[in-house]
């Protein structure tokens, strides 16, 4: 009988664990099946990016307001409600007709997994409360997320081989079901004490921000940054996140209570979790491209590589979690950001080499790979552990809303510096093309996509080289350029994070003092009174 508390956290942990690898999967494993799914359905490029992009700005657009929405009306009734509509959403994309019925359900999709991701993870902040369950509990959340994230090419892959790419998403009409079965009967009711108001012109403004800066970086390219269109886009984002300030500071239960990012262990973890996403999701869809295109690698060999490097991610979180028991969040969070900016640098070195191949790329995968897995769950326990037990929904909401907003971001950043590399490598190396064909051809390699359209002219190749070597120097070119830029940015967010705790651990270090000292002035005055 006393053990049924401690079963019924278990299946909670095992509900949550689920909804984390799910969400996962469906970022990572997608791509594998895009082409087939382009053949299959006569879908454009554009077609293609919609179906990634959909999950993603859905997914970005939703998490906040669904951690809100947590807190008020009871973790446990919107995570049933999110994972029962995933399960839906999947179905709808895995017997999907046609393409717009694909990019509806993976919009659908994206709503539906970032409102379970943020239950499952205010979940398991309320029923794991001490410091070493609490800690292997979201060491296993993190796994199950990098499980997701890291595997979810082979598995997808391998659902494409065995089943058919429809599977790639009907699978998760099958853990959906089976995370019901365990919410049903291990994940007890919690909320907010005092509810009843929702700040809808919160999550209006938001989500409309939101959703035209996501837009704005990732179809940028497409419609044009400095179009009519790509500006009245951008000036729509401007317009929301300001209106959206201006109504949280005046309204009486604002949807974000800006005070949370005056906790400095709190915006620490946020500054953590935004340095992660220069790297992980960016690297995962840019380092095939230069394992294949410029090192000529087919894709079993750069399928490895890309395992070692998302292996720690899923390896570590259980041993980053009893790190930070021992040393701390805000040590291991600024520690675990200088480990994915020094892999990244040592990926920039392995690339810069005279002959550069997948061993002297290899180190620099793993130690990257490792401080993903250093800094995942830290970041997570951290962003919860520091606010109020009544926010830890809206906190969730906040460092995945981060987390998804950074990395569309990066992705569109590092994609233009690496385009820009290229473009720059493919000028040095074919001086005879035109701006117009280097800059399609550039955007080929960066796509992966078939350069045999514009191989009819043999004679713009520079003499006695053979054929493709001006394509493996421009792709290194580039991918040199991007990794040096990610470095760069992830040491300048470890230092900031670095900081933030660093002033948290000073202010925690006086506040004693200053309440002895006032308690000697009372006891001073009540003497001489």
């Amino acid at each position: 009988m006393n053990n049924a508390p401690a079963r019924r956290a278990e299946l909670a942990l095992a509900a949550s664990f689920l909804s984390a690898l799910m969400f996962g999967l469906e970022i990572s494993s997608v791509p594998v099946v895009l082409p087939l799914v382009g053949d299959l359905l006569n879908a454009e490029f554009t077609d293609l990016q919609w179906i990634m992009n959909a999950y993603t700005i859905a997914g970005v657009v939703v998490l906040v307001a669904a951690g809100v929405l947590a807190d008020r009306y009871g973790r446990r009734r919107v995570f049933l409600t999110a994972v029962t509509v995933f399960g839906i959403a999947s179905a709808l994309c895995g017997l999907a007709p046609q393409v717009p019925v694909l990019i509806g359900g993976r919009s659908l999709q994206g709503v539906a997994g970032g409102a379970m991701m943020i239950c499952g993870l205010a979940i398991l902040s309320q029923q794991f409360r001490e410091g070493r369950p609490r800690a292997r509990a979201f060491g296993i959340w993190g796994i199950g997320l990098g499980f997701g994230l890291g595997f979810g090419p082979i598995i997808g892959a391998g659902l494409v081989a065995v089943a058919g790419w429809r599977w790639v998403f009907l699978v998760h009409v099958l853990l959906a079901a089976l995370t019901l079965v365990l919410i049903a009967f291990g994940v007890r009711e919690s909320c907010e004490a005092a509810r009843g108001y929702l700040d809808i012109p919160g999550m209006a403004t938001l989500s409309v921000a939101l959703f035209a800066l996501v837009f704005y970086i990732t179809q940028g390219p497409t419609v044009g940054f400095a179009s009519p269109l790509g500006i009245a886009v951008l000036c729509c984002a401007a317009t929301g996140f300001i209106a959206f300030i201006l109504i949280e500071l005046h309204v009486d239960r604002p949807m974000v209570p800006l005070t949370l990012f005056g906790i400095r262990p709190f915006r620490g973890a946020l500054l953590g979790a935004v340095g992660m996403n220069f790297s992980f999701w960016p690297l995962i869809v840019y380092l095939p491209i230069y394992l294949e295109r410029g090192l000529g690698y087919d894709v079993a060999t750069a399928s490895a590589v890309l395992l070692a490097y998302t292996l720690p991610t899923f390896v570590l979180p259980p041993s980053a979690e009893r790190l930070a028991l021992r040393f701390g969040a805000r040590t291991m969070i600024p520690i675990g950001s200088a480990v994915i900016g020094a892999g990244l640098f040592l990926l920039y070195l392995g690339s810069a080499v005279s002959q550069p191949s997948w061993m002297t790329i290899l180190p620099g995968a793993l130690v990257a790979g490792a401080g993903l897995g250093l800094t995942n769950t830290p970041v997570t326990n951290t962003t919860t552990a520091s606010v109020p037990e009544s926010r830890a929904g809206t906190a969730s909401g906040i460092d995945m809303t981060a987390r998804l907003t950074f990395l569309a971001i990066n992705i569109a950043i590092m994609g233009s510096v690496l385009m820009t590399g290229i473009t720059a490598g493919l000028r040095a190396n074919l001086p005879g093309l035109s701006e117009d064909r280097l800059r399609d051809l550039a955007t080929r390699v960066t796509n992966n996509e078939d350069l045999a359209p514009l191989m009819d002219t043999a004679g713009e190749l520079p003499a006695g080289e053979p054929s493709h070597s001006w394509m493996t120097s421009a792709v290194t070119q580039g991918f040199g350029l991007a990794t040096l830029y990610g470095a760069i940015a992830v040491a300048a967010l470890a230092v900031a994070s670095w900081a933030a705790f660093a002033e948290s651990f000073s202010a925690g270090r006086r506040r004693p003092r200053l309440n002895l000292l006032r308690r000697q002035s009372v006891h001073e005055q009540s003497r001489t009174g």
